[in-house]
């Protein structure tokens, strides 16, 4: 199945704690339908010191969230949108944005 958010894309959360909050997308987990987006479900992980230039500490860390809570940002029109797909004539599947029919690049 066609991935609709993709590493590198700006998203915006649209449920949960963070809801409101954009960031772009660091890595998708496409079993666990979750991904991890920068700045967002930020959590506070407790390291031991592990050798010679790794301190030990409280390291924030950005936690995966369900692509469930995620919504695209059209980058022509930087407003949420949903995805859609279509193939183009020379053979290409690309995603499109629901609300203005745009192509999304990427």
């Amino acid at each position: 199945m066609a991935a609709r958010i993709r590493k590198g894309d700006t998203v915006v959360v649209i449920s949960g704690a963070a809801k409101g909050r954009r960031g772009e997308v660091l890595s998708v987990l496409p079993r666990a339908q979750r991904a991890v987006v920068q700045g967002v479900n930020v959590a506070k992980r407790h390291t031991k010191p592990r050798g010679v230039g790794q301190p030990g500490g409280i390291i924030e860390q950005e936690a995966s969230i369900h692509l469930s809570n995620l919504m695209l940002i059209d980058g022509k029109t930087d407003k949420p949108t949903r995805v859609g797909f279509r193939v183009l004539e020379d053979g290409r599947k690309v995603r499109v944005a629901k609300a203005t029919g745009n192509v999304i690049e990427g």
